[in-house]
């Protein structure tokens, strides 16, 4: 792949596509005496650049003078959005160079996820930068060389990306979740015209791993040919659920394992959500391997991940999210209900967290008819369960 870097400069419209893109934010001089930092950095990253076509928004006007204000601060904030990486390089000095837009910049942006700080040591009123910078996990860096090197770690890999696509950063272009959904969209004929990212939320050592994300998104519709504007598309890892259940003489007494935990989100009478066992795990792991996992930590039964029956995957929330959950089963044995119903009393959960669950035992009747789980529950129920059994008795596991 050449390497190949591009200044856009205000008014100039941005490059049809690019592999990675980053914005140069910081002070711009007050006057023509004083050198700005920013060829410096175009001519670093131009040596250092190895990874396709580099779009870099430089904010300062090819002209010098910025004459149509409105304009400017229109262009800035489509480039911020379009970055892949925000440089907040800070070389403050307080008469020529006192970087008052850049501290609302850096009010805006340093939760991102795309932005690195850096300024001299010495510069002075940064304090407050560089606690958020701290807070935030942004990385910090002390010379404009390294701050650039911190944002070009963070562009690789880079990936192409055409028209409407530029619109997606790579922090959110490069997870499953928007892959899978960008993938059903296209398969459809769909295009998208146009996105912003809204909002990410990271979690993890460093805040490394992203975890929600939504996009505002400007799609057209190949079926009905037309474009449906300012669509909010919001994202999170796939699920792993399991029923786990042992069979009674009807449907309405199978007993269900359910788990009992304080979500935030519930809207119940007791204030807790019941569930099925289930959670995600990190990008790659394989569904069936979360699932067993995921029983074992809520339930504190271990199961063998090949005991587990695949009944596919759907979208749980589809008006709301573009999740799925991957459906597992296991039909367990008379002891091993036994032993669940003896541990009842005991909590479960993910050691180290805020994570707290209590297995619950009902029949599909009682969760039906009491209202006990959500409707996509439901149906992850009546999924597995209203199936008739195998013909020669084998186990679920048989019937995949």
């Amino acid at each position: 792949m050449s390497a190949e870097v591009i200044v856009c400069t205000p008014p100039q419209v941005p490059p049809p596509w690019w592999d990675a893109s980053l914005f140069l934010a910081g002070p711009n001089p007050r006057s023509p005496e004083v050198p700005s930092w920013r060829p410096e950095a175009i001519e670093l990253l131009r040596a250092r650049w190895t990874g396709g076509r580099l779009v870099v928004f430089s904010p300062e006007p090819a002209t010098g003078a910025v004459r149509d204000y409105t304009g400017q601060i229109e262009w800035e904030e489509a480039g911020l959005h379009f970055a892949d990486q925000i440089v907040f390089w800070v070389p403050r000095e307080l008469t020529t160079m006192p970087a008052f837009t850049t501290n609302v910049e850096w009010g805006t942006w340093h939760r991102s996820g795309k932005a690195v700080f850096g300024a001299p040591p010495d510069a002075p009123k940064n304090r407050y930068l560089r606690a958020g910078a701290a807070a935030e996990h942004v990385p910090v860096a002390d010379t404009l060389p390294a701050t650039l090197e911190l944002a070009l770690g963070a562009l690789s890999p880079a990936a192409r990306r055409e028209l409407g696509e530029r619109g997606v950063p790579l922090l959110v272009w490069r997870t499953s979740s928007f892959q899978r959904w960008y993938r059903t969209q296209r398969a459809a004929g769909n295009e998208l015209r146009q996105a912003r990212a809204e909002w990410v939320y990271r979690s993890g050592p460093g805040k490394r791993q992203v975890v929600y994300w939504a996009l505002r998104t400007d799609i057209r519709v190949a079926a009905e040919d037309r474009v449906k504007t300012g669509q909010i598309v919001l994202a999170r890892p796939d699920l792993s659920s399991v029923v786990l259940y042992h069979r009674g003489p009807s449907l309405a007494t199978t007993l269900v394992v359910l788990v009992r935990e304080f979500r935030s989100t519930a809207a119940t009478p007791d204030g807790f959500i019941h569930e099925l066992p289930g959670g995600a795990g990190p990008d790659g792991t394989d569904p069936r391997d979360q699932a067993a996992a995921e029983v074992h930590e809520e339930t504190g039964l271990a199961l063998a991940p090949d005991r587990l029956s695949a009944h596919g995957s759907r979208q749980v929330a589809g008006t709301l999210s573009t999740h799925r959950a991957h459906l597992f089963s296991a039909e367990l044995t008379a002891a091993e209900v036994e032993a669940l119903r003896a541990g009842a009393g005991t909590p479960h959960g993910e050691p180290g967290t805020t994570e707290r669950t209590w297995v619950q035992l009902h029949t599909y009747a009682e969760i039906r008819d009491a209202g006990l789980v959500d409707w996509p529950t439901l149906g992850m129920l009546a999924q597995v369960l209203a199936a008739p059994p195998a013909a020669d008795g084998a186990p679920d596991r048989a019937r995949e």
